[in-house]
């Protein structure tokens, strides 16, 4: 049986001692301030990036670097499979960078994996596939599990100020002009790969609760066999009380916290908070 590497990108936001103990490999992306590239969980930190984009200017993102991937595989045995599992390919190259490895680096097998979302969703994926990998599945059979999981994962967030979708081009400028006047907090989601409003809300808090009214309608009883995972933009404290009444909603549930880090949180802002849940099979 060849051996079955998997690999993700930074945004799945996994913590270090996860990833160590299961070895899962991470291709980080970068931030960009004034020119400078800031690999995240690497060069930057969580904390010191939302207090910088507090006081500084936005900065942009780019995908991690091919080169460092190209030598890291080719240094693998041959026959090797890698399940390369990135965020949306359409906010990011990193999916179609993989699909470009795959013909440079021959003796090994590339099978990228387009989660066509990011951050805890796209964790919940490298999970399920570092579970079926321990239990011996083949690399086709993680696939085809992964490219079913992914559909049926629910993710909606809500961001405080408008701004940062507007500057990062998520929104047009009078669509961020009109909200904020109106104080609209879109409930959001990723359609086709890409962020988009699934409904104009007035106020963050009956955004959230928009989003606990779909959870009730999909989550059945108690939440026996549910994963929910709560994602919050460096404030934890709003991501305590939501688990808080979540766990209260669900109480059979497993409920898990994670944060946007520095690429997605140059998208959403602070202040942001996402709610995902999938039932396990």
């Amino acid at each position: 049986m060849s051996q079955i590497v998997i690999l993700t990108d930074s945004t799945a936001y996994l913590p270090t001692t996860y990833c160590e103990e299961n070895n899962v490999h991470v291709a980080p992306l970068s931030v960009i301030f004034d020119e400078e590239a800031y690999r995240e969980g690497i060069d930057i930190s969580v904390p010191d990036f939302y207090e910088r984009i507090q006081t500084g200017s936005l900065p942009t993102t780019s995908q991690p670097n091919i080169g460092d991937l190209v030598d890291a595989f080719e240094r693998l045995p041959a026959g090797t499979d890698i399940i390369g599992i990135t965020l949306s390919s359409g906010i990011s190259g990193t999916y179609q960078a993989l699909h470009t490895i795959n013909m440079m680096v021959e003796h090994v097998q590339v099978h990228p994996i387009d989660s066509r979302i990011s951050c805890m969703p796209q964790a919940f994926l490298v999970k399920e596939a570092v579970r079926m990998r321990d239990a011996g599945a083949t690399a086709a059979e993680i696939v085809t599990r992964l490219e079913e999981l992914k559909e049926v994962i629910r993710a909606y967030f809500v961001v405080d100020d408008l701004e940062h979708l507007q500057r990062g081009g998520r929104l047009s400028m009078t669509q961020a002009v009109v909200g904020s006047f109106l104080k609209i907090k879109p409930v959001l989601h990723f359609v086709d790969g890409k962020i988009v409003p699934f409904e104009k809300i007035r106020t963050f808090k009956r955004a959230v609760k928009r989003i606990e009214e779909m959870m009730d309608e999909t989550i059945q009883g108690t939440g026996a066999g549910y994963v929910i995972g709560v994602i919050h933009a460096e404030d934890s404290s709003k991501a305590e009380a939501e688990i808080a009444v979540l766990q209260e909603r669900f109480p059979a549930a497993r409920i898990e916290m994670s944060v946007f880090g520095p690429v997605i949180g140059t998208h959403l802002g602070p202040g942001a908070i996402g709610i995902t849940w999938y039932q396990e099979a």
